[in-house]
């Protein structure tokens, strides 16, 4: 009963607060924007384009006639040509698991069926998960959902919860085969980042993962920068395991028998979303997926139906809070399209073979969890985990 309230409480707010939505001007004051000349005229005409599509959806929403409203944020005066900055997945070879790397079934994981996992899952309630924070204008998702994920199964095992250091993984995860991009702001994939994570963890030679506050963010506006020297590791993994792709048994039983789970997507059309249950993907034949965002949790809502909890990293201003719940459903494995662009997401330099990904927005297509997390502790021999 208390999630069908509160499925009905934010659908009723969000009517509420859908007729008013803010002039150009009270945008650019708000959201501290400080366009000039031509390139005010030029993001005004974006901004009004992009509004009277946000103001003709939200009619629909009003007539409960879709499950998702969109709203006004940091992005409405930005193009589409933009928004691909605030991705990271851009891809030229099929999906490949580094030896550090492992399937799910080789981890000994007890697969259940969904009908015997829990109805509702949300790791956030469990104290696990930290702060929504922003890529800015850095395709640097990869990084930024790894340590997402990283973060919260380290202190699942360990009880420590750190804010590590998406700089870390985006600066210096060497990606030789340039899959999913080049690495940095342009892009890479999960075996890239994870596969860095765990080999890098050494606790004789005091090498690790380290905390956002001493390696800290500095690539908001798009700057790649070299990997530097830290000291004082705060934790590590000893490899990952990748899902298979597109099985929607595995990734609920991941999610909910593991913690959250490292995902990517096709989010070309989240930009405006502000609250429901997103599913402007459906029916779409070829999912461009080029984003890595993380599966916190699962649930249901009585007049909408199932749905993901997913972290995305473009602040907590957007969406709910910095989340979307994203349209989740039993034959997800059959809903599915084909990437033709495969550049833009998880293929290696020289492969431009089309790629068949399934679930809301090719959720399912992709998805890793860490293995061994564990934090490093310090006593009078040092620092071990």
């Amino acid at each position: 009963m208390m999630r069908i309230f509160v499925c009905i409480a934010v659908a009723m707010l969000s009517v509420a607060s859908a007729e008013e939505l803010p002039t150009f001007r009270e945008y650019v004051k708000k959201f501290g924007k400080n366009f000039r000349g031509d390139e005010y005229t030029r993001r005004e005409r974006i901004y009004k384009n992009n509004l009277v599509e946000i103001q003709q959806h939200n009619k629909l929403y009003d007539q409960g006639k879709v499950s998702y409203k969109m709203g006004v944020n940091k992005f409405t005066a930005t193009d589409a040509k933009e928004m691909k900055t605030r991705f990271g997945f851009n891809k030229k070879m099929a999906q490949h698991t580094s030896k550090l790397g492992k399937k799910l079934e080789e981890d000994g994981f007890n697969m259940l069926p969904v009908d015997q996992l829990p109805k509702k899952v949300d790791w956030r309630e469990e104290g696990i998960v930290t702060a929504v924070k922003d890529q800015g204008h850095c395709g640097s998702c990869w990084a930024f959902s790894t340590t997402a994920v990283l973060e919260s199964h380290v202190a699942k095992d360990s009880g420590l919860l750190f804010d590590l250091s998406p700089q870390q993984i985006a600066s210096c995860a060497p990606n030789p085969e340039q899959c999913g991009g080049t690495g940095g702001c342009e892009g890479a994939t999960y075996d890239v980042s994870f596969g860095y994570a765990a080999s890098i963890t050494n606790q004789d030679a005091g090498t690790g993962l380290y905390q956002e506050f001493q390696y800290a963010y500095n690539s908001y506006y798009g700057q790649d920068y070299t990997c530097q020297t830290v000291d004082e590791p705060v934790a590590g993994i000893t490899g990952y395991t990748t899902l298979a792709t597109n099985n929607y048994t595995e990734l609920m039983n991941a999610v909910a028998q593991s913690g959250p789970v490292a995902v990517v997507v096709d989010a070309s059309k989240w930009g405006a979303y502000d609250g429901g249950i997103f599913d402007g993907c459906e029916g779409d034949e070829h999912p461009d997926i080029n984003h890595g965002v993380v599966i916190v949790g699962y649930g249901s809502c009585r007049i909408h139906g199932d749905y993901w909890i997913i972290r995305n990293s473009w602040s907590p201003e957007w969406g709910e809070k910095g989340y979307i719940r994203l349209r989740r459903s039993n034959n997800d494995d059959e809903n599915c399209g084909m990437d033709i662009t495969p550049q833009d997401g998880t293929a290696c330099a020289g492969d431009d073979t089309p790629q068949r990904v399934c679930g809301s927005c090719g959720v399912l297509f992709n998805s890793v969890i860490p293995n061994g997390a564990y934090a490093y502790a310090t006593d009078e021999d040092g620092r071990k985990p």
